[in-house]
């Protein structure tokens, strides 16, 4: 059973963790090992990898692949040595609909070691919907595929 000071330290993380994603920049990705344990997982819908270097690509593709990436955390729960975030991942994308606004919302489970440094990292969002629907050619086909599934 957690004691208080374990809520107390994975609420401070979770604290360290929500500033740290909501002014991410491009030069702050060199940091992300002052968040991460070593060996970290990190999973979303399109990867799964360990360790703070990989960790690090991930995100600074996301700053050569999008523009103006940005995350605003809406929610947040915090029990034990976990975190659940809610979040909204604001961007334009480069090559169509350029200047225009997207957003995908979803979700990450944060674990925290006894340190307060994340060693798993799981990001839960709908890619068909949040993403695949925005996409030209793709996008029809998606919306059409919904349709006919819920028809």
């Amino acid at each position: 059973m957690p004691t208080d000071a374990t809520a107390a330290s994975t609420e401070e993380a979770a604290t360290r963790v929500v500033a740290f994603f909501e002014t991410l920049a491009p030069a702050d990705v060199a940091a992300l090992g002052r968040l991460y344990a070593v060996d970290a997982r990190f999973k979303d819908p399109f990867n799964e990898v360990q360790g703070v270097p990989a960790i690090e690509r991930i995100f600074g593709h996301m700053f050569e692949a999008l523009d103006q990436p940005r995350f605003v955390v809406t929610g947040r729960v915090v029990q034990g040595p976990q975190c659940f975030l809610t979040w909204e991942f604001l961007f334009a994308f480069r090559n169509f609909d350029k200047g225009v606004t997207q957003t995908v919302r979803g979700a990450s489970h944060l674990v925290f070691d006894d340190q307060g440094l994340v060693t798993l990292h799981r990001d839960y969002w709908d890619a068909a919907e949040e993403l695949y629907e925005k996409l030209p050619l793709v996008g029809g086909l998606m919306r059409w595929l919904k349709k006919r599934a819920n028809s």
